[in-house]
């Protein structure tokens, strides 16, 4: 029993995740013809940990999810090393209605179980259940968010040549709010620095002589919600959704972004 018990508790995921294989990589754009291993940047993106909280949160399935979720992390951390870990939003479940005093507990436990070596660097982006939809979102909850995680929207990440734009999607909702104009404001001067830096250098252009150039990589964008589509119809590969749920309608600015707000990103 005790063997079984270890077998299936810790040594599976270190079977299971050994199996796992970084891709190969020929080169891109922004890269040289010869690659080296620190070249190439090695990234794990996960989404929706959905740590439970104490008003609907059990005790025992968090115990459970819990030890599953760090199990799995931990091991991927040591036996793929990653350079770099993004969490795209929905990191906790109550985060749009707890209590400081809850807060700070979801807080500790997530720092427990996501801990990561001073060689791998850890992304967070906000999601929906972190500081509620965008009628339940408050300037108090982004701020709480962002003290603890280090967020910004707008805020651009360069990683071995590679842009990253990190962005607030609950607040892409186009209504005028404080925290959307803030995000969409940020948005907009990062968007100009981008094209920018792909402009060749021209001293008669004085809108760009001052910006700092970025390299000439095609951002990828980080965020919570999806851009808008109709449904995940068109959606393949070992991921995607059941061919019973592939043709159902998504909701604007509940499952994806509206179609206007997906357009300005």
């Amino acid at each position: 029993v005790s063997s079984v018990l270890i077998f299936c508790e810790f040594l599976i995921y270190y079977v299971v995740i050994f199996q796992c294989r970084w891709p190969e990589v020929k080169g891109g754009a922004h890269m040289g013809k010869k690659e080296t291993p620190t070249s190439v940047l090695k990234a794990i993106i996960l989404a929706d940990t959905h740590l439970l909280g104490e008003i609907k949160g059990h005790w025992l399935d968090k115990l459970r999810r819990e030890w599953q979720m760090e199990r799995s992390f931990q091991t991927a951390l040591w036996l793929l090393q990653p350079d770099i870990v993004f969490i795209l939003g929905d990191v906790f479940d109550e985060g749009k209605w707890s209590s400081p005093q809850a807060w700070a507990d979801d807080v500790r436990r997530f720092q427990k179980m996501f801990k990561y070596p001073v060689s791998t660097e850890l992304v967070v982006i906000v999601g929906n259940h972190d500081i509620g939809f965008h009628y339940e979102m408050t300037t108090y909850k982004v701020n709480r968010f962002e003290k603890v995680f280090n967020f910004t929207s707008g805020k651009l990440l360069t990683r071995k040549g590679i842009n990253f734009v990190v962005v607030n999607s609950v607040a892409m909702e186009g209504d005028g709010c404080a925290v959307c104009r803030t995000s969409e404001a940020k948005l907009v001067a990062l968007s100009h620095k981008l094209n920018c830096s792909q402009q060749k250098p021209n001293p008669s252009n004085k809108r760009c002589s001052d910006v700092e150039k970025l390299p000439a990589s095609e951002p990828i964008l980080l965020q919570h919600y999806p851009l808008y589509r109709k449904s995940d119809a068109e959606c393949s590969g070992e991921d995607s959704a059941p061919p019973e749920e592939k043709n159902i309608p998504f909701k604007e600015k509940y499952d994806v972004l509206s179609q206007e707000a997906s357009q300005k990103v």
